[in-house]
Order: structure tokens, then C-alpha cells, then sequence
């Protein structure tokens, strides 16, 4: 096929385009340009998409021997996962940045761009498996769980999954470096990224500070509704977290307090007990199915990219994917992803995915 490799400039996305020249496929590397202005040196695993990390993915394709571009989709990733992350938490939700990214750049706009110069497919270094059966793709955990990316990956629709490929889905990371290592890639031991990359220092709040208009307000028990202290917007917050409160004093009956939700027309947020944050039902909207839902379906609801997972019964119910958790979640927050999953002898398959609109 004639594959186009996106190359971030990590050890993945390398060995993943090496893979695919491997098997015989015609490719040639990409490296996606989301910044207008680019830091020139990343800081150890924070932040990716750097001028650093556009020449650790020319290296790499040089050594494969392969065509390489640089693809400047910086307006596009600002609006499209920047502006998107900062009105979300606006509205008093969590977004998923990542999974955003994959949903309306690396499978929207790349491969909208690359399907219409001919290309078959994008490859891409995520942790997922993809296998097709009676002509429709299957999208499976990744064999290393401890890495799995299936659920940034479940929103994808059926014709974005039908023009992708996962090379490392069924491979341990430990052994990607030494691959890396073994074909003489630079970036074998580079660090991987983590945190949000638009954000580079991992200071979440005063991103969004200097972003978004704020309104001061107050911190409400749950249980009494006393005033236990002011907080200077909702952005600072998130649904579950206990540090950085700021309350003026302990609780009356001495228990730490929780996040429990955030209410953006007020500017209140509510705390209460760790008991408050348990969730055993979810309703989620926009879903994408991989399967068809036919009647409810007993399943493995994740809520995280890591983590989050309890056994659950999922429904579709009018267009809203119901999900009745059979062990509570805690610090499930509406704009959060769930993702679906039923176990079987090939491993975990997605069967849906959609956005939290509301817990109870």
C-alpha cells in the first residue's frame, strides 16, 4: 500500500514507520507542525511537536530511506483541540485533549489530506490492534496494556479505522526500544512524552487563566450547603480532586473533601465526602459503535486513558449510550470519554465510545 507515516519524533511513531517500510509498503513520513511557535528544545518528556522533535523524525526517515515532509496543521490544532479544551473547561467540564487530537487531526484532517494525495493509509505509532473481520475493522487492546491507547482511539469511526494501521499493537514498549535500538534510530531512548503538549510546563490553570474569562465564586458543602471558602473560577477545578482546595477550614466532621461538581453559571463548586464521588451510571452522547447494540450488552466501561475501568451493562438508548456501572467509578466527570469493552479469547474489543454528559 501507499502508506503515509506520521512521525512525531518519538521512538514510536519511528519504529512504526520502519515497520511499515519492512512489509513492503510504499511510505513516506509526515511530521505534523501544531505550534505557530515552536519551543526550540522540548524539557525531558514534556511537551512534543518541537522544532527538537521535527528533526529527531527527519533523522529517522533519513535512515529509513524514505520521503519526509513537515505539514503545518497549527491553525487547524488550535482550533480544533486548543480552543476546544479551553470553552470545555469553560462549561465546567474535563475534556480529553488527546483524544481529541487523534479524532479531528491525526484521522480527520491527516488523513483527509492524505486520502486525497493517493495515500491508502496512515500509519501511526499507538498502542492499539486493529484486525478485520467480514470486512469491517476491529479495534482491540494493545497486547502491553500498561500502554494502551485504544480508548484516545474509540472514537474513530469505522472508515478512519479502515484506513489505519497500529504496527505496535502487539508489542511490548520494552521491546519497541530495543527494535529502536537494533535499527540504530537516535530516538531509541528518548523520553516519552506526557502531560498535555500545548501546555509544556504542566501548569493547566494558568493556561487557562490567561485564556478564558473568569468568575469568582464559592466553595459549597454538599451535604449542608455552609460556605467553606472562594476560589477564583471553575477552571481551577476538576471533578475528584481533593489538593488545592483552598478551604478556610476543616470539615465539621474532620474528613478531607472532595470535588464533587462544578457549576459554571454560578462560579460554585461543590465538595463533599470521598463517598459522594462513587458513580454507577453514566449517560454519554455522540456515540460512535463499532458493533451494533442491538438490546443492552455486558461490557468493561473505561473512563480514563489509564485506569478507570469497572464491569458494566451499556444500552443505546435514543442515541445516548446508558452505561450501569456494576462497581462504582469515582471522579467520572461529564466531558470525560467512556469507552466499552467485551473481553473475549482475541482480548478486549471496543464496542463504543461517546462523551459524558451526566453521572448519577
Amino acid at each position: 500500500m501507499k502508506v503515509l507515516a506520521a512521525m512525531s519524533g518519538g521512538v514510536d511513531s519511528a519504529v512504526a514507520a520502519a515497520r511499515a517500510v519492512e512489509a513492503g509498503h510504499d511510505v513516506t513520513g509526515v511530521h505534523l507542525a501544531l505550534s505557530a511557535k515552536p519551543g526550540t528544545l522540548r524539557t525531558g518528556a514534556r511537551g512534543c511537536c518541537t522544532i527538537e522533535d521535527s528533526h529527531d523524525a527527519r533523522r529517522a526517515a533519513d535512515l529509513m530511506g524514505i520521503p519526509f515532509y513537515v505539514w503545518d496543521f497549527a491553525e487547524r490544532f488550535t482550533e480544533e483541540v486548543v480552543e476546544d479544551f479551553v470553552a470545555e473547561y469553560a462549561a465546567g467540564r474535563t475534556p480529553n485533549p488527546c483524544l481529541r487530537c487523534n479524532e479531528r487531526i491525526k484521522f480527520e484532517a491527516l488523513l483527509d489530506k492524505a486520502i486525497a494525495l493517493g495515500f491508502d493509509a496512515v500509519c501511526t505509532g499507538h498502542y492499539a490492534r486493529l484486525e478485520v473481520v467480514d470486512g469491517r475493522p476491529e479495534l482491540r487492546r494493545s497486547v502491553d496494556l500498561g500502554k494502551d491507547q485504544s480508548y484516545v482511539l474509540a472514537s474513530l469511526t469505522a472508515d478512519q479505522l479502515a484506513h489505519a494501521m497500529f504496527p505496535l499493537g502487539d508489542t511490548m514498549k520494552d521491546d519497541v526500544r530495543v527494535e529502536a535500538a537494533s535499527r540504530g534510530l537516535s530516538v531509541a531512548k528518548k523520553p516519552d512524552s506526557h502531560d498535555i503538549c500545548f501546555i509544556p510546563d504542566g501548569d493547566t490553570q494558568k493556561f487557562l487563566a490567561g485564556r478564558m474569562e473568569t468568575r469568582p465564586g464559592l466553595l459549597i458543602d454538599d451535604e449542608t450547603g455552609a460556605v467553606l471558602g472562594r476560589h477564583a473560577g471553575v477552571h481551577e477545578f476538576t471533578v475528584g480532586q481533593r489538593k488545592g482546595l483552598g478551604i478556610d477550614g476543616p470539615a465539621a466532621d474532620g474528613r478531607p473533601r472532595y470535588v464533587l461538581a462544578l457549576e459554571p453559571v454560578s462560579g460554585n463548586v461543590r465538595v463533599g465526602a470521598v463517598e459522594k464521588l462513587a458513580v454507577t451510571g453514566i449517560s454519554a452522547s455522540d456515540p460512535v459503535a463499532h458493533v451494533v447494540l442491538d438490546g443492552p450488552v455486558e461490557c468493561v466501561a473505561q473512563v480514563r486513558a489509564h485506569g478507570g475501568t469497572a464491569p458494566a451493562v451499556a444500552e443505546l438508548v435514543d442515541g445516548v449510550l446508558q452505561v450501569q456501572l456494576r462497581e462504582p467509578l469515582k471522579g467520572v466527570a461529564p466531558g470525560q470519554a467512556v469507552a466499552i469493552y467485551r473481553e473475549d479469547v482475541a482480548g478486549d474489543l471496543v464496542l463504543a465510545s461517546a462523551t459524558i454528559d451526566a453521572t448519577s
